[in-house]
């Protein structure tokens, strides 16, 4: 599949946004990785904050977090999530909606051991999301932690990924007079091809 600009080409959605990636990583100032995660609670109200995407495989997308944060929790429940991931210096931008699973195996602890040694220390020392009462008492945890796991903490059992297969992805480019491409692949079940379809802006 290709447009005018041949931003689009190819048929396989996983290679066109690891292509866009690679692209933003030489053009955006900071995060070209950062997506704007959104989950469901309890209640059906929605809830969404900034993330670090660290894998697109070959059928899925990858991040790490707490297990006891709040978007974990609601990822639990739902076993749903959507992203957007917008670059403004090349004004484009991914869409994805799916399901999640759990990657809490060999690759979660490869991604831990590869992060500096502070942020897996923080990792041990913060209860993300929860009540806390000041800074003081954070970093007082974290010296505590450094003090009994030393330089070569493992994974911790509560932090680990969560991999977000989509049924739906839509990548839009921006276009003069506001008539943006968009196109939107979507797969009814695992086994199906995609779907494509062209957008109106």
């Amino acid at each position: 599949m290709s447009d005018r600009t041949g931003i689009f080409a190819g048929d396989d959605p996983f290679a066109i946004a690891r292509n866009w990636l690679a692209e933003a990583e030489k053009s955006e100032p900071n995060d070209p990785n950062a997506i704007a995660l959104s989950t469901v609670d309890a209640d059906g109200l929605p809830n969404a904050r900034m993330v670090l995407l660290k894998d697109i495989e070959d059928d899925a997308f990858v991040f790490y977090t707490n297990y006891g944060s709040a978007k974990a929790a609601e990822i639990d429940s739902a076993g749903k999530a959507a992203f957007v991931m917008h670059w403004k210096s090349l004004r484009r931008q991914i869409r994805v909606r799916g399901i999640v699973t759990k990657e809490d195996g060999p690759s979660a602890d490869a991604y831990f051991e590869s992060r500096s040694l502070k942020s897996r220390l923080g990792a041990w020392a913060s209860q993300q999301s929860q009540p806390l009462g000041s800074r003081a008492e954070l970093m007082a945890k974290v010296a505590k932690i450094t003090a009994s796991h030393g330089p070569m903490p493992k994974r911790p059992p509560f932090w680990g990924g969560y991999r977000i297969s989509p049924t739906e992805i839509e990548f839009w480019a921006d276009g003069a007079f506001r008539l943006h491409d968009r196109f939107r692949w979507v797969k009814e079940a695992p086994e199906k091809a995609w779907e494509i379809t062209r957008l109106n802006p």
